[in-house]
């Protein structure tokens, strides 16, 4: 079994609450699919549910508020993430955005047209998190790096 789809929920669900439930987005259908196989034979359907489709108009329909939000998608899209991410907050959620330096072009000169969307905005995802007063948020060097953000309010 290759674990590559649905990794990511398959490891938060370690550290689930009793009765915590994990919602997911693949845009992707074969990566879903996938997805879904593995989270069945880890026998975790119960506990993650798969969304397919495209999470900029996924997540605009979601009303829940969440403990943990992890993003891991289109870094041209990350400020977007963030203020669905911020919506779908309570006071102490954790945002954590996944390969944030994006390859260490977001602290570099870097500016070839083919990735100068995906740097501005993860520019623009790190501003905005280190800026806006309801969040705390710390920027990791850990591979691609992470940022973590907490909400205060």
């Amino acid at each position: 079994m290759e674990l590559l789809c649905g990794y990511s929920s398959i490891c938060f669900s370690k550290y689930l609450k009793e009765n915590g439930k994990i919602d997911t987005i693949e845009r992707d259908e074969e990566r879903a699919k996938e997805a879904l196989e593995n989270i069945k034979q880890m026998e975790l359907s119960d506990k993650i549910e798969v969304f397919i489709g495209d999470a900029v108009e996924i997540l605009p329909k979601f009303n829940k508020k969440y403990d943990v939000i992890f993003i891991d998608a289109a870094k041209g899209k990350y400020p977007f993430f963030l203020q669905e991410a911020i919506r779908m907050s309570k006071k102490d959620t954790l945002i954590v955005a996944d390969n944030i330096l994006y390859k260490g072009y977001v602290m570099s000169d870097y500016n070839k047209h083919k990735q100068r969307t995906a740097v501005r905005n993860l520019r623009e995802y790190i501003k905005e998190a280190s800026e806006d007063p309801k969040l705390e948020t710390e920027i990791f060097e850990i591979g691609d790096g992470i940022s973590i953000s907490k909400v205060l309010s």
